[in-house]
């Protein structure tokens, strides 16, 4: 009897561990896909893109649509300047840096033990983005807003660099 009983316990605790190792994959698997997800977001596709994507995903009265990524944001929390000038209009840069920091940030609380998410690479590469943003806006204004435009963008993204983050 005792030697069932061990056979037993040990056959239960090897059933109680397979499924906590293939849950452990699953979760690794998605932290990979959901960071690859927010990586095509802000890096390989264009601004305009990713706008009508991010449109796409805001409800009525700004309420998310998608919630298991952030898309909330408070476009450029410059306090003085705001997001738009008469040279400018950094708003939907400032809704992909958004979605860039509040994703870094959200999927290492989600994943912590699967990677680093928000790390200063990455908070630089987001910045980055921001820049290149910035700028391919500013090309499209008009010829005399260009260089008050690059100034701009400049500012920004310094500001950025500096209050960010890591």
């Amino acid at each position: 009897m005792r030697r069932f009983a061990r056979v037993l316990v040990a056959v239960t605790s090897v059933l109680t561990v397979v499924p906590t190792a293939q849950s452990a994959a699953a979760a690794s698997s998605e932290a990979v896909a959901d960071m690859h997800y927010v990586e095509h977001l802000m890096f390989d596709i264009s601004l305009n893109q990713f706008s009508a994507i991010a449109h796409a995903r805001i409800g009525r009265e700004g309420s998310s649509g998608d919630t298991w990524f952030d898309w909330t944001t408070d476009l450029c929390s410059a306090p003085l300047v705001g997001n738009t000038g008469r040279s400018f209009n950094f708003t939907e840069a400032c809704r992909r840096h958004d979605f860039g920091y509040r994703n870094a940030h959200l999927l290492e609380r989600r994943y912590r033990a699967e990677a680093s998410y928000w790390n200063g690479p990455n908070r630089k590469r987001i910045d980055r983005q921001f820049l290149a943003d910035a700028k391919a806006h500013c090309a499209t204004r008009w010829f005399f807003d260009r260089p008050s435009c690059y100034s701009w963008a400049y500012t920004f993204y310094s500001a950025i660099r500096v209050a960010g983050g890591p």
